[in-house]
C-alpha cells in the first residue's frame, strides 16, 4: 500500500485563510445583500497599471507571429528581465548580477519549492506572529521549527538569541503580520548571526516597496556579509497588483555555500529540472513595471493603499486602540478591543459592522489578541470600515 507523507496529518485543521473565507461566506449566507468591507486577506484591489496592460497586449501580439512567437522559456528566466531587475537593485546601490536573479511564479510558490536546498533534518526557526505558510510549509517536509515569539515591548522585532538557532531563519521586513520594518543595525545583528552560526537567512521582501523611510533597508543584500548567508525571495503582487498575474523573483548570491555546495548552483539544477519557467508575455508585464514610467505608475498605485492606511491608523488613533504598522508597510496590526480573544474580535466586527480582519491567534499563539487590518481595499469602503471602526470601537 502506498504511504502517505504523514506529516500533513500534522498540521493544524484549517488553513488560516480558509477559515476565515468560511466564516464570512456563512455569514453572508444568513444576511443576504449586505455588503462586507473586506480588509482580511491582503489582496489588491487596483488594476494593473497602464503600462503593464500595454506590455501584456504587445506581448500577447508576438505570439501571434512566427517571428515574434516564443515557447519555452528560459527556466530561471528570460535574459531580459533578470537584466532588468539586476538593474534596478544596482540604481539602489545594492550590486546583484543578472545571472543571480531568478523569476519565479510568485513568492508564495518560492518560498515552499526553496526549502528543497536544504537536507530534511534542517530545522527552520520562525519569528512568530508570522505568515502562516512558513510554519506549514516545514512542517508538511517533516522539518523541525524553532518559533521564537516577538512581542509588543520589542515593537515586534526581536534580535537573535541563542534560541533562534536554526538551520535556516525566516526574516519578513515589512513584516507580515504585524507591519514592523527591521532597520540597518537591527538587520545587521541578524546577518552577522547567520553567518557566525552557518545559518541561512530566506528574506521575505514581498512588501519592501512601501517603505518609505530613507534610513530603511529594501533588501538584505543592502547589509555587510548578506551575499554568504542570505536568500531574497521577492513579488510583484503587492507592489505591482500582480496577485492574480503570478510572477516574482528570487536573488541567490554566488557566495552563498554551504558544505562546500553552491546553493545557486543547486538552485539552477532545480529549475531546470522542476520548472518550464514562467510564460513570456507575464515576464514582459514584468519588465515593464521596472520602466520609468512602470516605476512612476505603481507609485501612484502603492499612494493609494497608503492613504487607506492614513485613513484606518486616524480612525484607530481616535478610539483609543493601540496599533503598529501602516507607515512603511500595508497592514496595521492592533490589540483587539476589550481584551477579546482575536477570533471573538474577528467575529465580533463581522456581526456588528460587516468589517472582515484577520485574527491573529492565525499568525501563530503569539498573534493571540492582536487583529490585522490590510490596506489593499477600495478607498470608498475603507474610509466606511474606518469610520464604523471608530464609532463602535469608540463606544466599548
Amino acid at each position: 500500500m502506498t504511504r502517505p507523507n504523514t506529516h500533513y496529518a500534522d498540521l493544524q485543521d484549517s488553513y488560516l485563510f480558509r477559515r476565515i473565507a468560511q466564516k464570512t461566506a456563512r455569514f453572508e449566507q444568513e444576511h443576504p445583500g449586505t455588503h462586507l468591507y473586506r480588509m482580511g486577506i491582503g489582496d489588491v484591489s487596483l488594476p494593473l497599471c497602464d503600462a503593464v496592460i500595454r506590455a501584456l497586449h504587445e506581448a500577447v501580439d508576438d505570439q501571434a507571429h512566427a517571428d515574434r512567437f516564443h515557447g519555452y522559456m528560459p527556466e530561471c528566466g528570460a535574459p531580459f528581465l533578470r537584466e532588468t531587475i539586476a538593474a534596478h537593485y544596482g540604481s539602489r546601490g545594492v550590486s546583484v548580477d543578472a545571472d543571480e536573479v531568478f523569476v519565479s511564479s510568485g513568492a508564495s510558490d518560492e518560498l515552499g519549492d526553496i526549502l528543497d536546498l536544504f537536507d530534511p533534518s534542517s530545522s527552520a526557526m520562525v519569528i512568530e506572529p508570522a505568515y502562516p505558510a512558513y510554519v506549514d510549509a516545514n512542517v508538511m517536509a517533516g522539518r523541525p521549527v524553532v518559533h521564537v515569539p516577538a512581542c509588543e515591548e520589542e515593537g515586534f522585532l526581536p534580535r537573535p538569541c541563542e534560541s533562534a538557532r536554526a538551520d535556516v531563519l525566516y526574516l519578513c521586513s515589512p513584516n507580515n503580520p504585524t507591519g514592523a520594518v527591521y532597520g540597518k543595525a537591527q538587520l545587521q545583528e541578524w546577518v552577522d548571526f547567520a553567518n557566525d552560526c552557518g545559518s541561512v537567512i530566506l528574506f521575505d521582501a514581498a512588501y519592501e516597496a512601501f517603505i518609505e523611510d530613507e534610513e530603511l533597508p529594501h533588501s538584505i543584500f543592502e547589509l555587510e556579509g548578506a551575499r554568504t548567508c542570505a536568500i531574497e525571495i521577492c513579488s510583484l503582487s503587492k507592489t505591482a497588483g500582480f496577485t492574480g498575474t503570478r510572477l516574482g523573483y528570487t536573488i541567490i548570491p554566488r557566495e552563498l555555500v554551504r558544505c562546500g555546495m553552491s546553493l545557486h548552483d543547486m538552485w539552477v539544477r532545480n529549475r531546470t529540472t522542476k520548472t518550464n519557467g514562467v510564460s513570456y508575455i507575464i515576464q514582459r508585464a514584468g519588465a515593464a513595471v521596472f520602466t520609468p514610467e512602470g516605476q512612476q505608475q505603481i507609485r501612484e498605485g502603492i499612494a493609494v493603499y497608503k492613504r487607506n492606511a492614513q485613513v484606518l491608523m486616524r480612525a484607530l488613533g481616535a478610539a483609543g486602540i493601540w496599533y503598529c504598522g501602516g507607515r512603511n508597510a500595508p497592514y496595521l496590526w492592533l490589540r483587539c478591543a476589550g481584551g477579546m480573544g482575536s477570533w471573538e474580535f474577528f467575529d465580533y466586527l463581522l456581526r456588528e459592522i460587516q468589517v472582515v480582519g484577520t485574527p491573529g491567534e492565525g499568525f501563530g499563539s503569539c498573534g493571540e489578541g492582536y487583529f490585522r487590518l490590510s490596506t489593499f481595499g477600495d478607498p470608498q469602503d475603507t474610509i466606511e470600515a474606518a469610520r464604523r471602526l471608530e464609532c463602535l470601537l469608540t463606544q466599548r
